[in-house]
């Protein structure tokens, strides 16, 4: 399935410095807390607007957490940006999207300004600005939630799958390529992917990492949730619980 492990090893991670409050990306110098954000519609039916989910994933951990809104308006994203925001166990210090109006708005910055969390845009025009974000939206939202229609009424039900089983599940048991940067003889550098760890593995390994953490939260506790089953029993475990989300979808549109 995946490349073998290499917990023993730190990937080098390098980003290109660009200032924050503006367009373009931050430069996070291998820090936690800076989320790349996208949104993900679970498309319309007879004119019916379906689920929204929403995509945030750390630059330097690709620690993610996923949630769902029946609508990207700024009252419902206030209060589920705000949930998302509180599952990430590090700070968070960095928001960059892209220039959809369900981020830029005055309520998702009053919302980062009381968090103290600063708020880049993508640059127009320049599609791989966001690209990380992207990339998961296809790995993991398409994956496990597919194309077809979930009705906008689900959403809660979504929203507690992600928080109690998917979101678990991607940070403590899933690998993920881990970027290496290399460089060649003209200087010309390109990524490339020769292991895969979990976040929680990328994170705990980082200088310092016990620093990174909010109030309240130890790496003891977070090992003691990584340790709690293992990785196959943890996707078995959330498998289920998608069938059974699945499910509850097909009883509450019968007539």
């Amino acid at each position: 399935m995946f490349p073998s492990r290499a917990p023993h090893r730190t990937p080098s991670l390098n980003f290109p410095a660009v200032s924050f409050s503006g367009f373009g990306s931050p430069n996070p110098q291998g820090q936690p807390g800076f989320l790349r954000v996208d949104t993900v519609h679970q498309g319309d039916r007879q004119g019916a607007k379906g689920v929204y989910h929403i995509n945030a994933v750390d630059e330097v951990t690709q620690w993610q957490v996923v949630g769902a809104t029946p609508a990207i308006s700024e009252a419902w994203l206030e209060r589920l940006l705000e949930a998302m925001i509180e599952q990430f166990p590090f700070r968070i210090r960095g928001f960059h999207s892209d220039n959809g109006s369900e981020f830029v708005n005055h309520t998702v910055e009053k919302l980062l300004n009381k968090l103290l969390i600063e708020q880049t845009k993508s640059r127009p025009r320049r599609s791989n600005d966001n690209g990380l974000v992207e990339s998961k939206n296809g790995a993991v939202i398409r994956k496990h939630m597919g194309y077809t229609h979930i009705a906008a009424p689900h959403a809660g039900r979504v929203q507690r799958f992600y928080q109690q089983h998917l979101n678990p599940y991607l940070n403590f048991h899933r690998p993920c390529g881990q970027p290496e940067i290399e460089s060649d003889a003209k200087g010309k550098q390109k990524r490339v992917y020769r292991h895969y760890q979990t976040p929680w593995e990328t994170f705990q390994k980082l200088p310092q990492a016990a620093g990174y953490l909010k109030p309240g939260r130890t790496l003891a506790a977070l090992e003691r949730m990584a340790r709690a089953e293992s990785d196959t029993a943890a996707a078995r475990r959330m498998q289920q619980a998608k069938q059974k989300l699945f499910a509850s979808f097909r009883v509450a549109e019968t007539p």
